[in-house]
């Protein structure tokens, strides 16, 4: 057996790694339709890119973010129950200085203790009305706003070139090790063709 035979695993490894670089490479590559050779070549992502956001969009208002789960988020009296400080704050505020300048005449009738009533009786009012006006305002957010449509919008328009930097800056590793993996197999198939040819050529 020629000693050249010996070269099939080395040329079959760089085979199997130029294919899978290359078929990486397509997923990008070209950003805009080539004609070569009466076939039409597109990069996967380029190609598919406004069905990708169509998809993306509808997932992402059905399953990861409805308004329904915004609702619920905004509307729920423990999270709410984190605001309510900070309007406690601005009740007070307002009654003991800002009432001052609006109705001088009337506040020099309303000692601490009118504030303290007014303000619980304030108080009162918003946690209870609270909930009902933010369920309001993420009804109307649903209305007005939508979702799936800002997504699509968003990702349609996103460039090429960022998304392939992006995919390469998280799957960077990954798709190395598709390059590898397609050396070792084109490695691999040489090695059995210069096995087999050297038993049948023994034979």
């Amino acid at each position: 057996m020629s000693y050249w035979f010996l070269l099939f695993p080395v040329i079959s490894a760089f085979i199997g790694w130029i294919t899978n670089w290359v078929a990486i490479k397509m997923l990008f590559h070209p950003r805009t339709p080539k004609r070569i050779l009466g076939i039409t070549f597109q990069g996967i992502f380029p190609k598919r890119q406004q069905k990708f956001a169509e998809k993306l969009g509808k997932l992402v208002s059905d399953e990861f973010l409805s308004f329904d789960d915004i609702e619920a988020k905004i509307s729920n009296p423990e999270n709410l129950k984190q605001i309510m400080p900070i309007i406690e704050n601005h009740v007070d505020d307002f009654l003991r200085n800002r009432l001052k300048d609006e109705m001088p005449v009337i506040s020099m009738f309303i000692g601490d203790k009118t504030i303290g009533n007014l303000k619980t009786l304030f108080m009162n009012e918003i946690e209870t009305l609270l909930p009902i006006v933010m369920k309001q305002y993420a009804a109307n957010l649903k209305t007005e706003l939508d979702l799936e449509q800002i997504v699509i919008t968003k990702v349609a328009a996103f460039s090429s070139d960022k998304l392939e930097e992006v995919l390469y800056q998280i799957m960077s590793k990954e798709f190395r090790f598709v390059e590898i993996i397609g050396a070792v197999i084109g490695f691999l198939i040489g090695s059995l063709q210069v096995i087999f040819t050297y038993f049948i050529n023994k034979g």
